[in-house]
């Protein structure tokens, strides 16, 4: 169901403090805080003696206390007190999860602690290049199967009726889209050529008249899409072409952490190329995409239903290529992904703070 070698974002790091944040990853109950040092810590949330969440305890130092009979764990999950007994027992001990932070984000390992590499995770080029601008994004619980989520990002025909009032138009309905298969994910793209800017674009773009498009729909293993947003003069687009001086580009970075089975947690933020310190433009651009983002919710949210539903087979269209490709990748990933582990060994945490902008 889920490829447990893998990074998955489990917080915004302004989410993750002193106290304690509990979270389910991957159908494992997790809890999140911060040692006085700052370093971010994740524990399976359940005491081994009756399975109480270990989020219903208190931190002492850096230190976690059960709330139901004092059972203590450290940050590596070892049990370090256990009052009324003369000593601890084996047992008394719980899973730690490597962790790491980057793009405002707090990033987890849920597999194999000793296979995690914090270089692994997506390198964005663009993050902290004063020429680009940032909008901090967002998140939201979607209530249906993460593939379901993935299905939708590797779908660029979809804006042209689910987001015709913000991403999409009717130029999106029905031109060709070219699918890549690769060891890191799926991509498909297509441009469209003198066509109207979409609605969304139309207030930032730096030119007037109609335009070539490009969508570049990218989604990377587990989980991790980048969608591209390329518009640029009409008759100046091409990949084997230099970008216009006016070219307007977005890169989209969507990140979905499975809750479980029905649920996906779904992590957004937004890259241009122009206007890097405009704070009205970040405001905009952060709610006209929360809106856009929630017309997808509604329909994925029904599509899970109809789906768990169903009582005869569905079908799959031409414009399902890309998504297929990615679920049989991933199937396979999954199927060849060795069992991992009850309980790891004590881990290090892999953790680099960011200087914000």
């Amino acid at each position: 169901m889920f490829l447990k070698n893998a990074w998955y974002v489990a917080a915004w790091d302004k989410e993750v403090t002193q106290g304690l944040l509990p979270v389910t990853i991957l159908d494992e109950p997790v809890v999140l805080y911060r040692k006085a040092d700052g370093t971010p810590v994740a524990l399976e949330d359940a005491c081994p003696h009756r399975m109480l969440p270990l989020s219903m305890g208190r931190l002492i130092g850096d230190e976690l206390e059960c709330g139901y009979h004092g059972l203590t764990f450290d940050c590596s999950g070892l049990c370090v007190r256990a009052p009324g007994s003369q000593r601890i027992p084996l047992a008394a001990k719980v899973r730690s999860y490597p962790l790491a932070e980057r793009y405002g984000l707090v990033w987890i390992w849920m597999g194999d602690a000793h296979a995690a590499d914090a270089d692994e995770i997506l390198q964005i080029d663009e993050w902290g290049d004063p020429a680009w601008g940032i909008n901090r994004g967002d998140a939201m619980t979607v209530d249906c199967n993460y593939l379901y989520v993935t299905d939708n990002l590797l779908d660029p025909s979809h804006v042209a009726w689910v987001h015709r009032s913000s991403f999409g138009n009717a130029a999106c309905e029905s031109e060709p889209i070219k699918t890549d298969v690769s060891e890191k994910g799926v991509t498909v793209t297509r441009w469209m050529r003198d066509v109207e800017v979409a609605p969304f674009y139309a207030k930032f773009v730096k030119f007037a008249g109609n335009c070539d498009r490009k969508q570049h729909y990218e989604v990377r293993f587990p989980s991790h899409a980048i969608i591209k947003a390329i518009f640029t003069p009409a008759g100046t687009g091409g990949d084997d072409r230099p970008p216009h001086c006016d070219v307007f580009l977005m890169n989209s970075y969507n990140f979905m952490t499975p809750v479980n089975d029905a649920q996906t947690r779904y992590y957004w933020f937004q890259t241009r190329n122009f206007d890097p310190n405009d704070e009205d433009v970040s405001r905009q651009f952060d709610e006209d995409v929360r809106h856009a983002f929630e017309e997808d919710r509604v329909v994925l949210t029904a599509v899970h239903k109809g789906m768990a539903r169903r009582r005869k087979p569905n079908i799959d269209l031409a414009i399902d290529s890309g998504p297929l490709r990615f679920r049989r990748a991933l199937g396979q990933m999954i199927e060849r992904e060795p069992a991992a582990a009850p309980v790891s060994m004590p881990t290090h945490v892999v953790s680099r703070r960011e200087t914000e902008r």
